[in-house]
C-alpha cells in the first residue's frame, strides 16, 4: 500500500555567519533538499553542503534593503512542498529569533504542510561567546533579553525606558537586534532606566572573520556606532557581564594612545 504523500517544509537556521557553527541537523537537511529559499544573511559557505541538483532561490530578508516580500516566500514554499519537493528554508541565525518563523509556521501550517524547525546559534550568542563574555552570570546578569530594535510600520516599537528599569531591578542583559539605525533613540529611551556608566558592546559580523567590535558605556553609545562607522548586521548587548571585557580594552586603548 502506497503511503499517502505529505508536502513538508523544513525551517533551518543557518546560525550567525561562520559555517563551522552550523548543527549536524541542519546540514543533514540542506543535504536532502531539492529546493532552498536562502535569506541574504546567509554565509555562501553554508550552500556547500546542498545537493549540485538543488534549486537554491535567493530570498533576501535585510533591514534597510530591498526584500523578497514575506507574502511571496510563503507562496513559494507552499507550492514547492505540494510539488513533491523537498523544502527548506534557510535562514541566518534562528528561524524563530527574529527570523519570522513563527509567521512562516502559521502561514504553511494554514495551508495543510507540515513544519519542521531546525534551530541554529542566534547571532547574540555568537557575538558576546567571540568576546568570552556571558549571557548570563550568578553576579552580574539573572536573566536575558533578545529584543528588535527595529518594529514595523504602524507598531511604536519597545517602550526602552520600561525595558531599562526592569532591566536594571531584576539584573538583566539586554541584546539588541537590528538597533544601530535607531542607535540614538534607543539609547535615549534606555538612560531613563539604566545609568549612563552601564557597559556597551557593540558587534558587526558576529562569528565571521571580519567581525568587528567597540566598547562603550550607555552614555556614549549612540557616539561610539557614528564614529566607529558600526553598520549592520550588528548587536548591541547591554549589561555589567560587558564590564570586564569593557574595561581591558579601554586599558590597551590607554596603552596604545600612551606608547604613540
Amino acid at each position: 500500500m502506497t503511503t499517502p504523500f505529505a508536502p513538508t517544509v523544513t525551517l533551518v537556521g543557518a546560525g550567525p555567519g561562520d559555517p563551522e557553527l552550523l548543527t549536524l541537523k541542519a546540514v543533514k537537511a540542506i543535504q536532502r533538499a531539492t529546493v532552498l529559499l536562502v535569506d541574504d544573511l546567509v554565509n555562501p559557505a553554508v550552500l556547500e553542503h546542498a545537493s549540485p541538483s538543488a534549486r537554491i532561490v535567493h530570498v533576501g530578508k535585510r533591514g534597510g534593503c530591498k526584500s523578497t516580500p514575506q507574502a511571496f516566500i510563503e507562496k513559494l514554499m507552499v507550492m514547492a512542498a505540494r510539488e513533491g519537493e523537498a523544502v527548506v528554508r534557510l535562514k541566518g541565525g534562528d528561524p524563530f529569533i527574529f527570523g519570522r518563523g513563527g509567521e512562516e509556521v502559521e502561514s504553511l501550517q494554514r495551508e495543510g504542510i507540515a513544519v519542521q524547525v531546525i534551530n541554529g546559534i542566534t547571532a547574540g550568542l555568537a557575538a558576546v561567546t567571540s568576546l568570552n563574555v556571558p549571557l548570563t552570570h550568578r553576579d552580574h546578569a539573572h536573566g536575558v533579553v533578545f529584543v528588535t530594535g527595529h518594529a514595523k510600520p504602524g507598531d511604536d516599537g519597545t517602550d526602552w525606558a520600561a525595558l531599562a528599569t526592569t532591566a536594571k531591578d531584576a539584573k538583566l542583559t539586554l541584546v539588541i537586534y537590528m538597533g544601530v539605525s535607531g542607535v540614538e533613540h534607543i539609547a535615549s529611551g534606555l538612560l531613563a532606566g539604566l545609568p549612563t556608566s552601564t557597559p556597551v558592546a557593540i558587534v558587526q559580523h558576529a562569528s565571521l572573520p571580519h567581525q568587528r567590535e567597540a566598547f562603550c558605556t550607555l552614555g556614549d553609545l549612540a557616539h561610539t556606532v557614528r564614529e566607529q562607522g558600526m553598520g549592520s548586521p550588528a548587536v548591541m548587548v547591554v549589561g555589567d557581564v560587558i564590564k570586564g571585557v569593557a574595561a581591558a580594552s579601554h586599558k590597551t586603548a590607554q596603552q596604545a594612545r600612551q606608547a604613540a
